[in-house]
């Protein structure tokens, strides 16, 4: 059985990608910053998943902004486990929704970085190492068409630059692993009716969630170093 981590799983788009790599046989590490919500939703997943899984789901404690976090969950998957063959970055802020750029305070524009950017490059760090030692390897950022540079505007502009840079991170990312059997990609889910994306987006986490888990389930051969939405590669 197959590894999946994915970061911020609690709620929303993270909640629906775990949901269903456990409904296609993937073990789930179902991650949270926050241990106490993290457990209420997992447990209430784990019911509703229990007559239909044929995965399984584990709870981890992860915050991301946190090395110490990363490094307890990274020693749990390799001595529980051996390796992750999985990592689905999700796990982000959203801390400045009508944000300017020349308003919005630095402290911001750097919590919002540590957790979009800074959190997904030392999960890749520690989790791709043992992927590439196996030849075998599947890692999403989830990034968002805010982070488009064509179609770049003056809002939600600490978000906005820290999708930026998970874009370019993912290309570097995918440049790393190029030849192997590690594949690395960016997928936007769209507009979704989540606590980030709002109750009036036209669509559900569910259809938000389907490209991305197409992403972490690619076969081999499959595309590295793109940007996804639908299975569509969009422009960066």
């Amino acid at each position: 059985m197959r590894t999946a981590i994915v970061t911020g799983a609690n709620r929303g788009v993270g909640r629906e990608i775990a949901r269903q790599l456990v409904l296609l046989g993937y073990r789930v590490l179902f991650t949270s910053r926050d241990e106490a919500k993290g457990k209420q939703s997992w447990v209430k997943l784990k019911g509703e998943l229990e007559a239909q899984s044929g995965g399984e789901l584990v709870y981890h404690q992860l915050d991301v902004t946190d090395s110490k976090s990363i490094q307890r969950l990274h020693e749990y998957v390799m001595s529980e486990y051996g390796a992750a063959e999985v990592l689905v970055n999700n796990a982000a802020v959203l801390l400045d929704q009508y944000g300017r750029i020349l308003q919005t305070p630095m402290d911001i524009y750097r919590a919002t970085i540590e957790a979009n950017v800074y959190g997904p490059l030392a999960l890749c760090q520690a989790f791709i190492p043992k992927m590439l030692e196996r030849n075998y390897g599947r890692v999403v950022n989830v990034s968002s068409g805010a982070g488009q540079v064509c179609d770049m505007v003056n809002d939600m502009t600490a978000y906005r630059l820290s999708k930026i840079a998970l874009n370019g991170l993912t290309l570097m990312l995918a440049e790393a692993v190029k030849g192997t059997n590690v594949l690395v990609n960016a997928g936007c889910p769209g507009w979704v009716r989540t606590e980030m994306g709002s109750p009036n987006a036209p669509r559900s986490a569910e259809q938000g969630a389907e490209g991305l888990v197409w992403l972490a389930t690619l076969p081999d051969g499959g595309p590295s170093g793109g940007f996804f939405r639908d299975r569509q590669r969009i422009p960066w």
